[in-house]
């Protein structure tokens, strides 16, 4: 079935006292859009989880929120930057003689001082990587369920449209069979009454009948319109991303209703013209939310 663009996908996770937590958000776009917010020591994964996201959904803006508390010291070390705390003692000492004061230097405050004591986390630490998947792909799963659930909806709504969208189309085709036959008993009246007595051409009023049918005819469009419908019925069904090739079969259905408007010579069809164009402009709008 056809997913909605729109959903949103949560996991949580604790292992090894690494803890995590995902959230993806996604709302309409033309195109796939991923956008990761991820912690500085876990940027080295960014596109993997970009490339994760992009096998299960194709079309949306996404964005992905990851926050990871890692309170085990498997994969970090810690590091002390000697020759920057040389450099505060040595600049500490100066100012304490320039400026006759006690210069009583501890190691713990100078292990304060910026960029002196580092935590370091191994870029490339594997069991982390597939921690980090591993909580992507159930967020992504809870994700597409949502979208699923959103998409059935809007499947029923478009089902209901496109059978009245039938409806109106058959009844089109019902009311135009009648239009010719009405049109010759009209210009047959009408010519003998301009003629009086004289014998009507019967071969002139044939040829003013054909070119009238040929001008009022809608059957190849009430054709093409039935042939769209199963087309994108058939299209609601699939499991694929859709909704681009939705977009291009309303442009047709709007195209061959527009035509049979103009073709109309009949205030009953003009009546369904416009009621077609109605539900038509809402399956657009409809549309505009399935990936």
């Amino acid at each position: 079935m056809i997913k909605s663009m729109t959903g949103y996908g949560r996991a949580n996770t604790s292992k090894n006292e690494r803890e995590y937590q995902i959230e993806i958000k996604s709302v309409n776009h033309r195109y796939l859009d991923v956008s990761v917010k991820i912690p500085k020591q876990l940027s080295y994964l960014e596109d993997t989880i970009k490339k994760e996201i992009s096998s299960k959904v194709k079309r949306g803006k996404i964005d992905v929120f990851i926050t990871f508390n890692n309170n085990s010291l498997e994969g970090r070390s810690i590091k002390i930057n000697t020759e920057l705390a040389k450099v505060y003692i040595d600049e500490l000492k100066k100012l304490a003689e320039k400026e006759n004061i006690l210069s009583d230097i501890q190691v713990t405050e100078i292990s304060k001082y910026p960029d002196v004591l580092n935590i370091q986390n191994q870029k490339e630490d594997d069991k982390i990587k597939e921690e980090v998947i591993e909580v992507v792909r159930i967020a992504t799963e809870n994700l597409i369920n949502m979208k699923q659930l959103e998409g059935n909806k809007i499947s029923e709504d478009l089902l209901n449209r496109l059978n009245k969208i039938h409806q109106n189309v058959t009844e089109i085709s019902k009311l135009s069979t009648g239009l010719i036959e009405e049109y010759v008993v009209k210009l047959e009246a009408r010519i003998k009454e301009i003629l009086k007595n004289q014998e009507v051409d019967k071969q002139r009023l044939a040829q003013e009948v054909v070119i009238y049918a040929d001008k009022c005819s809608v059957e190849e469009e009430i054709t093409r319109l039935n042939s769209h419908i199963l087309q994108f019925k058939n299209l609601l069904s699939t499991d694929e991303a859709v909704g681009k090739r939705l977009d291009f079969i309303v442009q047709e259905m709007n195209r061959e209703t527009n035509t049979i408007g103009s073709k109309a010579n009949c205030l009953d069809i003009t009546n369904k013209v416009i009621d077609l164009k109605t539900e038509i402009e809402n399956i657009r709008e409809q549309i505009q939310n399935i990936e």
